[in-house]
């Protein structure tokens, strides 16, 4: 007990001394504060403002970004479409600046010399804000003005009071070849980020990392730093080649040139497109359209004059831009004519593609069994169906005709029939095997969704049926056609559409390889070589409608194509041609849509198959497919003009058939009638039996009819309509689809429409 008291005392002494202890040196430190707290105020009184701006004049040390660099956009071969330089902005520090007052006026005359900057601005906002310690004088200054700036600091006499000055680093995207696949690459906005095309599809992949660059003075005065370096991004290589992307857009460009202010003021059609693709692997070699802009000069509303003019519902107004309509344009109106300029029309309006669709109904009704191809039906002009009457392109009548001779001749009545064989559930699954409806999910910003523009099984009618199989009554992309079709003619494989092949480091090592991929199935090797077989007769059979598409020493194979826009009867059409070279081997695939061209009676197939073979003359023979055919005296001297037409700026006036009274071609019986537009003309050999052919020979009464001078076609006596003279297509006949009172057939034959999605003026969605 006494051993335990005793131990408690010694502990009470010792926690009362130790609290001693402590008191004292808390008091000390207490003071040791108070006396560097009144050190560090009078340092602040009397020296304060200086280390202030020594510490501020090193700013860009202390904190400054290293901005990553953009990666680069290529072509197939390895040419440079888009690249990020190095720029710089020039940066004011008042504070550091208005330090020595006898800094000023060397700075501001540095500043006039190396970068043209009024100095009276600067003067004034040094006034006005002079404890500023950033502010932007210039954007994006190359370095050969920054390198003269540097040589005025390095002056003897003046150099030394160049102060308050510095370059904030950055990359300015540029394009070298301007407005080169503008619509497939796409730009970017000023904060680096892309909009449109590859630049916004791609961001992710082409932005790379900021990094930072951090410092501080330590006691010598010396900058101690810490630096994260930037990380920059990927590279892109594509799989389009900038020469045939360069000849497409010539050809475009030419045929605008042509037709420009033809018919009515504006640009020579509404939007002209082309998509070049490979057959076996879906790499997009081209896809253009017109007009184009320039990518280094994405608002220059030159690019806007002869374009339709939108209204605030993004609908055509019927009427077209002119300079004094864009000057009067307040920033909404003028966004949303910009808009319209930059997005891709391969793969972002939809429009009812017309009888380039046929094959796609020939094809699903082989394929399903629902015919052989053997089959054959008598085209009177027209078939009742439903209540309605539906007209072929040729009013007149065919006579008895093959399922081949129904593809080179584009009989719409004979398409009918083969619907309604087929049926409507599987003509709507075949529909979506070939991916109508459906996106195609091409790696470009933008492809339009056509889920809702074409028909399901509960809401297409026996008339749907009728129109849809010839391609009127649906609405489809570019894309979506071109991609299908290439699987009509390689065996049925489905090939996934891209434009970009690879993705490398800025040093050139591989990221990523695309590879093609195969997504279905589509039809047999079989039924493959039968619509291939079809297809080549459209170009070479005598009444094929695909003669002009043809280029002078090759064999290529395709469809014809021409849509009624609405509203029906509006006299409006798209044009087109969807076709494949070589003919007996296809590797390549060429899509030319023209969406009403500038000429009076637009349902002509020719306005595109010209640009197809114009196209095609230039780019085979860059791919090395050699020509197969003997050259006729014809052939020959067509071929020379366009070498001549390739080597002059100026786009000379082809002979056609049109309202400008100019002759018709009679060695190309192609023009279009109103909904498939395809013309017909005398039977060919070996076109069915003896009553198909005796049956096709009493129907070519049209060859009667006198010439109407001013157009060039032939005048039906009775009802006035203009006839193309070889072929019998009724030019100006009205709308595709009456009801029995002989008026147009409201909702008949036109796509499914979805509230607030349809531009009523003209079918596009």
């Amino acid at each position: 007990m006494g051993k335990q008291s005793k131990v408690h005392g010694r502990a009470n002494r010792f926690t009362i001394k130790m609290q001693k202890k402590l008191l004292v040196l808390f008091l000390l430190i207490l003071m040791a504060f108070i006396g560097l707290s009144a050190r560090l105020i009078v340092i602040n009184r009397d020296n304060g403002e200086n280390y202030k701006r020594q510490v501020l004049s090193q700013q860009e040390y202390d904190s400054v970004t290293i901005p990553f660099k953009r990666g680069e956009i290529l072509d197939a071969n390895g040419t440079v479409l888009a690249i990020s330089n190095k720029v710089y902005n020039v940066i004011l520090d008042t504070k550091v600046l208005t330090s020595d007052e006898s800094n000023v006026e060397p700075t501001l005359n540095a500043l006039k010399k190396a970068f043209g900057i009024d100095t009276v601005s600067v003067r004034e906002y040094i006034m006005s804000h002079p404890t500023s310690s950033y502010y932007v004088l210039d954007r994006r200054i190359a370095y050969d003005k920054v390198e003269k700036f540097k040589e005025l600091q390095k002056d003897e006499e003046n150099g030394s009071k160049i102060r308050g000055i510095w370059f904030e680093d950055e990359y300015k995207r540029e394009y070298p070849n301007g407005s080169l696949a503008c619509d497939v690459i796409g730009f970017t906005r000023s904060d680096n980020s892309g909009l449109y095309g590859l630049e916004e599809y791609y961001n992710d992949i082409l932005c790379g990392t900021n990094g930072r660059e951090y410092g501080y003075l330590n006691n010598d005065s010396n900058v101690q730093r810490t630096t994260v370096s930037a990380k920059d991004g990927y590279n892109i290589q594509t799989t389009i080649d900038a020469n045939i992307q360069s000849i497409v857009e010539k050809h475009l460009k030419a045929f605008n040139e042509q037709y420009k202010d033809n018919f009515r003021p504006g640009n020579g059609a509404q939007n002209v497109g082309c998509v070049f693709m490979e057959i076996n692997t879906g790499n997009v070699l081209a896809m253009a359209n017109y007009p184009v802009y320039d990518l280094n000069d994405t608002r220059n509303t030159d690019n806007l004059l002869g374009m339709p003019e939108l209204d605030e519902k993004n609908k055509k107004t019927g009427e077209y831009l002119t300079q004094e309509m864009i000057d009067a344009m307040d920033d909404e109106a003028m966004y949303r004519q910009l808009d319209a300029l930059w997005k891709n029309y391969c793969i972002v309006d939809t429009y009812e593609p017309g009888s380039v669709a046929k094959p796609f109904t020939i094809a699903a009704a082989i394929e399903s069994g629902a015919i052989t191809g053997n089959e054959s039906y008598n085209c009177e002009g027209k078939l009742e169906v439903g209540g309605h009457e539906i007209k072929c392109h040729n009013r007149y009548g065919d006579g008895y005709l093959t399922i081949a001779e129904g593809i080179e001749r584009s009989c719409n009545v004979v398409l009918m029939n083969v619907a309604f064989q087929l049926g409507k559930d599987k003509f709507v699954d075949y529909q979506h095997l070939f991916g109508f409806g459906l996106k195609t999910n091409i790696d470009l910003a933008g492809e339009s969704r056509t889920v809702k523009l074409v028909y399901g099984k509960n809401n297409i009618g026996s008339a749907e049926l009728a129109t849809c199989s010839f391609g009127q009554g649906f609405n489809a992309t570019m894309i979506q056609m071109v991609t299908g079709f290439c699987s009509l003619i390689n065996g049925g494989k489905f090939y996934e559409p891209h434009v970009v092949s690879k993705i490398t480091t800025a040093d050139g090592a591989t990221i990523d390889n695309i590879e093609p991929r195969v997504l279905k199935q589509t039809i047999s090797e079989s039924t493959s070589e039968k619509i291939k077989e079809y297809c080549n007769q459209v170009v070479t059979g005598e009444n094929g409608t695909g003669h002009s598409a043809r280029p002078a020493g090759y064999m290529i194979g395709g469809k014809t194509g021409t849509a009624e826009t609405l509203p029906r009867g509006n006299n409006e059409f798209v044009v087109s041609f969807l076709g494949y070279a070589p003919a007996d081997d296809p590797q390549y695939a060429i899509y030319v849509v023209v969406d009403r061209p500038n000429v009076m009676y637009q349902d002509d197939a020719k306005y595109a198959t010209r640009i197809v073979r114009a196209i095609l003359t230039e780019v085979l023979p860059y791919l090395n497919i050699f020509m197969t055919e003997e050259l006729s005296d014809k052939e020959r001297e067509e071929l020379e003009e366009l070498q001549i037409a390739m080597r002059q700026p100026a786009v000379e006036e082809e002979t056609q058939t049109g309202e400008d009274g100019e002759g018709s071609e009679t060695s190309e019986s192609g023009t279009e009638g109103e909904n498939s537009g395809e013309g017909t003309g005398q039977a060919g050999e070996g076109s069915g039996d003896a009553d198909s052919q005796a049956g096709n020979a009493n129907n070519e009464i049209w060859k009667t009819f006198p010439i109407d001078p001013e157009t060039g076609y032939a005048k039906d006596p009775n009802t006035g309509n203009l006839v193309d003279p070889n072929t019998g297509a009724v030019i100006n006949g009205g709308s595709l689809v009456t009801g029995e009172d002989g008026n147009t057939s409201s909702g008949i034959g036109e796509p499914p429409k979805v509230e607030g999605t349809q531009d009523d003026n003209n079918g596009v969605w």
